[in-house]
């Protein structure tokens, strides 16, 4: 079954190269690189997963939150270079199912999907 995945990383050429990689793994993308656009997109489609680029996208832990409310069935996954987010410790306990280090491991990334996948059925 396809699942769709909204990836938002404002390095266009980053978010477009995870779009083409989660192709090959036959998940729907939709690539995005605005907070805005996804706020917008998520009022009016569903998708299953959002995968955010917590180092090109500012956010914090209310913004996280909001999006996590407003769309409970949507599952939040987060890459960064850092591995440690202290000052997002309230959304990464509560609302952000994983976060994968950047250079992203193909793996642990298809590990997370596959267990949001399961997870959903």
């Amino acid at each position: 079954m396809e699942k769709q995945v909204v990836v938002l990383d404002a390095n266009e050429e980053q978010c477009l190269e995870l779009c083409a990689n989660l192709g090959e793994w036959q998940y729907q993308t939709i690539p995005m690189h605005s907070l805005a656009n996804l706020k917008s997109y998520m009022q009016n489609s569903s998708c299953d997963v959002v995968i955010l680029d917590i180092d090109t996208v500012p956010v914090d832990n209310r913004t996280l939150r909001n999006l996590r409310v407003g769309n409970p069935e949507v599952f939040l996954l987060c890459v960064s270079k850092d591995r440690f987010h202290p000052e997002l410790h309230e959304a990464f306990s509560s609302h952000v199912f994983a976060c994968v280090n950047r250079p992203i491991d193909e793996d642990e990334l298809l590990y997370w999907l596959k267990s949001i996948c399961q997870n959903n059925e």
